[in-house]
């Protein structure tokens, strides 16, 4: 299983991204899925998760309202909308596939993680 992040990049405060996280595999639509972020000296931390049908999602509490965790199980792709950005959301992101079909908030309940996509957010 291959993961792969895009989508990262520079914007200013109140700007808008959008990441997308590619997986390779014919079993994408049989696991929870996940974004985690992770700064310079911090620990990575958990930011939203998906059920494998979509319906139920997750997300951390300083980002609710502003992102939105989606996916599209006939592309194999996950995505995360990030709108009203601000310096703290400077991280690299990381998605995630869960080890099975409940999603989590911790790291070691997944075991697949892609190579990360730096955004950074300029105020």
């Amino acid at each position: 299983v291959h993961l792969v992040e895009s989508g990262g990049g520079l914007v200013q405060a109140g700007d808008s991204l959008r990441l997308s996280c590619a997986a390779s595999g014919p079993t994408f639509s049989n696991y929870a899925m996940a974004w985690f972020r992770q700064s310079p000296g911090k620990e990575r931390e958990f930011v939203a998760s998906i059920s494998r049908n979509g319906v139920v999602t997750r997300y951390r509490d300083s980002v609710k309202g502003r992102f939105t965790i989606s996916r599209d199980n006939a592309k194999n792709t996950v995505y995360l909308q990030m709108d009203s950005m601000s310096s703290e959301d400077t991280a690299v992101y990381y998605c995630a596939r869960a080890r099975g079909q409940l999603s989590s908030e911790f790291t070691f309940e997944y075991d697949y993680w892609g190579q990360g996509t730096q955004v950074t957010v300029s105020s």
